[in-house]
């Protein structure tokens, strides 16, 4: 049954906050054309969009204590972060004066082509030159790993107690002790993605300080394109800093960013 110490659980405080971040995220990023494709925006933008809604689905449910449920939606979570990120790195590893359109990307903004099955955009990502450092960072445990099995277990009914999971009205004894691996998790893969955005397009964590400027018709203050959005330190601070200083360390030393 879902008493007071669930309802209050701090992770509902954290999905507000991971769902404000990509909110402002797609909104920043809306101004940057994604080369290599045929779309008049970023795409990225109604990406992180989309993100922000999951994440609004899963508080919904979650609040309703379908434990289960909301698993599903954490591996679409997941999903969207790997599609984000192949996307991407894909994108940057063929876009050249040659091959002005990707096709594997632009067919699929289109609607006539899938992109690669999860394990395949995984591989291609994991065995990234451009990515190996932050991927030894990532992968030096099975801490991902482990998050896609309880995802699949929960979204497949792999055990019985996924199914209890599911029901609000039983008594579960450790159910707090489940919405803090969920918490755990939903962290992990916010700090994943966090990460490899950093080392593929930092400048999306940039400040409109600089645009702003120019749009006033004013000299923009020096080296103020570097300057990192509040929204974004203030995450970098209270997630990546605080459980994965490894992480924080290898970010500020890769990026040009104004990252502290």
């Amino acid at each position: 049954m879902i008493d007071d110490a669930y309802k209050n659980h701090d992770i509902f405080i954290k999905l507000t906050e991971y769902s404000e971040f990509y909110k402002n995220l797609s909104e920043s990023v809306f101004r940057f054309i994604a080369q290599g494709t045929k779309a008049a925006c970023n795409i990225n933008s109604y990406l992180f969009s989309s993100i922000q809604g999951t994440l609004e689905s899963i508080s919904d449910i979650l609040i309703r204590g379908r434990i289960n449920d909301s698993y599903a939606l954490l591996r679409k979570y997941y999903d969207s972060t790997i599609i984000n990120v192949y996307s991407d790195l894909y994108l940057q590893d063929n876009f050249s004066i040659n091959n002005f359109i990707v096709s594997k990307i632009d067919n699929w903004l289109k609607g006539k082509e899938q992109l690669p099955e999860y394990r395949e955009m995984s591989n291609y990502i994991r065995s990234s030159e451009k990515l190996k450092e932050i991927n030894n960072l990532l992968y030096k445990d099975k801490t991902y790993k482990e998050i896609r099995q309880r995802c699949n277990d929960h979204t497949h009914y792999n055990f019985y107690k996924n199914v209890l999971l599911n029901d609000n009205e039983i008594y579960i004894k450790d159910r707090i002790k489940y919405l803090d691996v969920f918490e755990k998790d939903l962290k992990n893969i916010f700090i994943l993605h966090f990460s490899y955005l950093f080392y593929l397009n930092d400048y999306y964590m940039s400040s409109s300080d600089y645009i702003d400027c120019l749009d006033c018709g004013l000299t923009p203050e020096e080296e103020s394109q570097y300057y990192v959005a509040p929204f974004v330190q203030d995450m970098f601070n209270s997630i990546i800093k605080k459980n994965r200083m490894d992480l924080a360390v290898k970010i500020i030393k890769h990026t040009s960013m104004q990252l502290e």
